[in-house]
C-alpha cells in the first residue's frame, strides 16, 4: 500500500467474494460451476496520496458484468474519512460479505500519507447492512496494546471469515523498529468494532524480507496468501496452506506479468466460472494490471477488456445482487454514467463528452463506424435505459431515457465518425515513414499514460492509408531488449536505408534521458540495440538541457542522412554510413531562437529545408509548433514572423498540440501533419497529468505560393483516406 505516485490510469475489471470458508467447504468440482446468486460488482477504493482533495478517502464504482466499472458518487467519497479515523484519512478499503449472506465489513488503513509512510497506527473497521450506512470504530495498537513503543505502520488489513473459529479474522501488516514488515493476524469482536487477543503471525518469510498488501483466497482446500516482497526483490508472490491461520509454504516465484514495480495484489473469484482475477497497482506506471487464471498459478493478462471512468488505488471488488446494485444505483449512481457503460467496440471511450446540465452526450466513433444503424450495446443497465438496439445518429442526436421514477433523465445522444485521435488510446510524440520496402506508413510513437513519462517499451503502427491503422505490436522494450537503461522510452525516431543486402531500418529512441539506436531489417522489428547510448553528453558549448527527442533526416538532394535532437537546445549532425554513430565534426548546434523547447524535426520541400520544433512544456494548454527555413541541413535557421504551425483551439476542446513529424505523399506535393495533444475532452481538466495522457492526430499540412505554412487548424474529424498511385 506505500509509496506516492499520481494516478491515471487506467482500467480495472473483476469477480467475486472474498470471505473464506473452511477447506472441506470449499471444495468444488471445477466442471461444477453453480450459478451464483449475484449479478453485479462493487469496487471499494481511494484514488491518491493527496488528502487535501480527500484522495484518502473510501470510494465505491459498480459494475454489470465484472468489467465494465462507473464510479458512484461522482468518484467523491461515500464516507468522511475525517469522521471515521484518527489520522483524516483512510487508504486500501478491502469489503467482505458476511458468512450470514446480509452483513457487510470494510476494514481500512487509517493514514494519511503526507505525515509520512511509517506515520500510522492502527485501521478503521466498518459494518453495514444495506452498503450505504456504515457504523465504525478506529483502533490505535499503540493505545490498545502493550510494548507497541518501536511500532511504525499498520497497513492493508483485509477480512476473511473463519468457519471454524466462528469468527471474523482481520489480518495486516506491522513493523516494528529495524525489523520488517511481517503478515499478522487478530480475531474481530462479536460487534466488529475493534480485535480481541494480541495480533500472531501469519506468514513466516523464509527470506524474512517484508511482506505486505495480503490476500487470502480459500479454493479446494487450501489457502492461498497473495502478498508483496520487500527488499529482497519487489513482486507478488504466494504461500500455500492447508489450514488459514499457520503453515503457509512459501512458492518462491513472482506471480505479477510485468517488469514494472507491483503491490496491492487483489485476488476474487469471477461469478458463474472457475476462474479468478489477479489484480494489482502498478504504482510506478500510474495502472493496474489485470490477469485471469484458474489454478492460482498461470495467469494471463486481461487489460484490454478492463473500463472505468475514475483511477483507483489499491481497493477490492465484491459481487452484489441485483437488489443491492439497485439500491446503490439509486443512491448514488449519476444517470449519464449509465451511458458511458456502452460497450460498442466501435466507440471511442476515451473521447466522450457529457454535459449532464444541458443533458447531453456525445459519442466519438471510428473510422467506417456506420451511424445509421448503431446499437450503444449498453449490457445489463445498473438503471433502466430505453430505447435499446440499433439507432440512426446520422440524422442527429437521439434520445434516451435513464432511470425511473423521481430519478428519470432524458438526454440527447449523439455519435460522430472521427479520424482523430488517429491511434487509440494513449500515445505522443509521433514519428511517421512511408516504406518504401512494402508501400506503407508506418507510425512509431512513446507509449503514453504512464505517471511521469514512466513508459517502457515502443510500439509500432502500420497503415495503408493513413486513416486505417494496424497495432503491430512491442517493437522495443527498454527491461528486456536494452542493457544501458531500463526507464523512460521516449520520442523515437526511424530511418529506412536501402542497402545492396535489403533495406535496413534504424530506430533511434529515447532511455534515461539518453539517445541510442537499435537496428532491424523490418520496419516492425525486432530490433537489436547497439548496446550503448548515441548521445549522452551535451554539445560542446551548450550549458543545459537533455539529449533526447531525436529526429532522422534523408536529404532527398544528396541522399546523406542526418540526425537532430535536443531540449533546451537543437543541435543535428550527419550520420555515419553505419547508421549507429555520427561523423565526427559534423555536430552543429541550431537553436533557431528563445521559443524553442523540444521536439525539432525537419523536411524537404521545393529547395527549402524545414525545422519546426515545440514551445513551451508538453503538460501546458499552450504547447504548440513553430517552423523555420534553411538553405543547407546543418545552416542557419531563419524564423519567419509569423511561424506558428499548429496550436490549441479552445472551442473545439483542443489543447497541448505538438512535437510532430510530417509525412509527404509519395509522389504528390501533399502533405501531413501529425502530431499530438491532451488527451479530448479530459486533458484539459487534468493539469500537469495532462502531459502523460496524450493521443496522436493527424491533419492537412498546406503551404501559400511562396512557400510558407499555412497555420494548421487541429480537429476531431481529421483526414480522409490517402489513395496512393
Amino acid at each position: 500500500m506505500k509509496r506516492p505516485f499520481a494516478l491515471l490510469l487506467s482500467a480495472l475489471a473483476l469477480a467475486a467474494p472474498a470471505a473464506a470458508q473452511s477447506p472441506k467447504a470449499a471444495k468444488t468440482p471445477a466442471k461444477a460451476t453453480p450459478a451464483s446468486p449475484y449479478s453485479a460488482y462493487l469496487f471499494a477504493y481511494f484514488t491518491g496520496n493527496d488528502n487535501k482533495k480527500q484522495e484518502e478517502a473510501i470510494r465505491f464504482a459498480l459494475s454489470p458484468d465484472g468489467y465494465h466499472y462507473s464510479a458512484l458518487n461522482g468518484d467523491r467519497p461515500i464516507i468522511s474519512s475525517a469522521a471515521i479515523s484518527e489520522t483524516g484519512g483512510v487508504r486500501d478499503p478491502h469489503i467482505l460479505r458476511g458468512a450470514d449472506g446480509k452483513t457487510f465489513y470494510m476494514v481500512a488503513t487509517d493514514m494519511v500519507s503526507a505525515k509520512g509512510w511509517n506515520s500510522n497506527r492502527g485501521m478503521v473497521l466498518l459494518k453495514s447492512t444495506d452498503l450505504i450506512n456504515w457504523t465504525h470504530s478506529a483502533i490505535n495498537f499503540q493505545k490498545k496494546y502493550a510494548k507497541q513503543d518501536d511500532l511504525k505502520r499498520v497497513w492493508a488489513p483485509q477480512t476473511i471469515y473463519d468457519a471454524k473459529a466462528g469468527k471474523y479474522m482481520i489480518y495486516f501488516s506491522l513493523q516494528y523498529g529495524s525489523e520488517p514488515d511481517k503478515i499478522y493476524y487478530a480475531y474481530a469482536n462479536k460487534d466488529f468494532t475493534d480485535l480481541e487477543g494480541e495480533p500472531k503471525q501469519l506468514f513466516f518469510s523464509p527470506t524474512n524480507g517484508s511482506c505486505i498488501d495480503g490476500d487470502i483466497v480459500a479454493k479446494d482446500g487450501k489457502y492461498y496468501l497473495f502478498f508483496k516482497t520487500e527488499g529482497n526483490g519487489n513482486g507478488i508472490k504466494v504461500a500455500v496452506s492447508d489450514k488459514l491461520t499457520e503453515g503457509y509454504v512459501l512458492r518462491d516465484q513472482y506471480v505479477q506479468q510485468t517488469k514494472s514495480p507491483v503491490e496491492g495484489a487483489g485476488t476474487f473469484k469471477l461469478n458463474n466460472s472457475p476462474d479468478y482475477i489477479l489484480m494489482y497497482d502498478m504504482y510506478m506506471s500510474g495502472k493496474y494490471q489485470f490477469t485471469r487464471t484458474r489454478d492460482l498459478e498461470h495467469f494471463t493478462v486481461v487489460d484490454q477488456d478492463i473500463s472505468m471512468n475514475f483511477h483507483p488505488r489499491h481497493g477490492t471488488v465484491l459481487p452484489i445482487t441485483a437488489a443491492e446494485a439497485s439500491r446503490l444505483a439509486q443512491r448514488w449512481l449519476a444517470p449519464a454514467d449509465v451511458l458511458l457503460t456502452a460497450q460498442n467496440p466501435a466507440l471511442r471511450p476515451l473521447n466522450t463528452v457529457v454535459d449532464s446540465a444541458a443533458g447531453k452526450v456525445a459519442f466519438l466513433a471510428l473510422p467506417d463506424t456506420k451511424v445509421q444503424a448503431l446499437d450503444l450495446q449498453i449490457k445489463n443497465p445498473l438503471l433502466p435505459v430505453s430505447p435499446s438496439g440499433p439507432q440512426n445518429f446520422a440524422k442527429g442526436p437521439v434520445t434516451y431515457t435513464v432511470g425511473q421514477g423521481a430519478t428519470k433523465r432524458a438526454y440527447k445522444v449523439s455519435v460522430t465518425e472521427t479520424h482523430n485521435p488517429a491511434l487509440p488510446g494513449y500515445f505522443a510524440d509521433p514519428d511517421i515513414l512511408y516504406s518504401q520496402k512494402d508501400k506503407k506508413f508506418y507510425l512509431y510513437p512513446t507509449s503514453d499514460g504512464f505517471t511521469s513519462w514512466s513508459g517502457t517499451y515502443f510500439k509500432a503502427f502500420s497503415s495503408p492509408d493513413l486513416v486505417h491503422w494496424k497495432d503491430e505490436g512491442v517493437i522495443l522494450d527498454l527491461p528486456k531488449d536494452v542493457s544501458w537503461s531500463k526507464k523512460s522510452a521516449w520520442a523515437p525516431t526511424i530511418v529506412e536505408q536501402k542497402t545492396p543486402s535489403g533495406y535496413k531500418y534504424a530506430y533511434y529512441f529515447c532511455a534515461g534521458a539518453k539517445i541510442g539506436v537499435a537496428l532491424s531489417d523490418s520496419p516492425t522489428g525486432p530490433f537489436k540495440d547497439s548496446g550503448q547510448p548515441l548521445l549522452d553528453k551535451l554539445p560542446e558549448g551548450v550549458k543545459g538541457g537533455q539529449q533526447i527527442d531525436p529526429a532522422a533526416f534523408r536529404d532527398p538532394k544528396t541522399g546523406k542522412l542526418y540526425l537532430y535532437w535536443g531540449n533546451g537546445y537543437m543541435a543535428g549532425a550527419e550520420l555515419s554510413d553505419d547508421l549507429t554513430s555520427l561523423k565526427p565534426g559534423t555536430t552543429q548546434v541550431m537553436t533557431p531562437d528563445g521559443t524553442f523547447r523540444e521536439g525539432a524535426y525537419a523536411f524537404y520541400r521545393n529547395g527549402k529545408y524545414y525545422f519546426m520544433w515545440s514551445e513551451d512544456d508538453t503538460r501546458s494548454p499552450n504547447y504548440q509548433v513553430r517552423y523555420g527555413t534553411s538553405d543547407t541541413p546543418l545552416g542557419k535557421i531563419a524564423v519567419p514572423a509569423n511561424n506558428l504551425v499548429i496550436s490549441k483551439d479552445p472551442a473545439a476542446g483542443i489543447y497541448g498540440t505538438g512535437h510532430n513529424s510530417v509525412i509527404q505523399v509519395p509522389g504528390r506535393d501533399e502533405w501531413y501533419l501529425v502530431y499530438h495533444r491532451f488527451t479530448y475532452p479530459q486533458g484539459i481538466k487534468m493539469g500537469g497529468d495532462a502531459g502523460f495522457h496524450r493521443e496522436v492526430c493527424i491533419d492537412k499540412l498546406e503551404f501559400n505560393a511562396d512557400g510558407s505554412i499555412k497555420p494548421v487548424k487541429p480537429t476531431h474529424a481529421g483526414i480522409q483516406p490517402v489513395k496512393l498511385n
